[in-house]
């Protein structure tokens, strides 16, 4: 059977801080149930029993007590961005629309035309995220019209 999931030792001022997060009721209802659930766990209260109190899975208990020993108090935190991905800037697009626009032979490729595939895998080679290499070329192949006008 594996060793019980206890956080570590904590000291006085983290203990304080900890405290201070669960008393001041403002902020990150997230952050507010990670820290309860650290204080718990410093308190010897075991994982079953904190998952019960916080209405939470003993997993997800178990994976923030393993987060705030790793990282400490930025695992409290939350690190998501949800939401739209983010458009692409003018110089982005400038920058893109100038790549298309030239010639592969221009950049030591051994091709004379670009094709989606092979302008998203340069785009990737140049050091754009996979991501937004991907969705330019998305864009073209699904409007059948040029992303890079203005």
């Amino acid at each position: 059977m594996a060793d019980r999931v206890r956080v570590r030792e904590l000291d006085d001022d983290e203990g304080r801080r900890l405290v201070r997060i669960i008393r001041r009721g403002t902020g990150s209802v997230v952050t507010w149930r990670r820290a309860q659930m650290i204080l718990l766990s410093a308190q010897g209260m075991p994982v079953p029993k904190i998952a019960e109190v916080s209405f939470t899975s003993a997993d997800r208990v178990r994976d923030v007590i393993h987060n705030f020993n790793a990282d400490g108090f930025d695992s409290l935190y939350p690190k998501y961005a949800g939401g739209r991905p983010k458009k692409f800037t003018l110089p982005e697009r400038r920058e893109i629309k100038k790549i298309a626009k030239s010639a592969p032979v221009e950049h030591d490729l051994p091709f004379s035309t670009w094709s989606l595939t092979k302008l998203t895998e340069f785009l990737v080679a140049e050091g754009w995220s996979t991501t937004s290499a991907t969705k330019v070329c998305a864009c073209c192949s699904a409007r059948r019209v040029s992303p890079f006008k203005k």
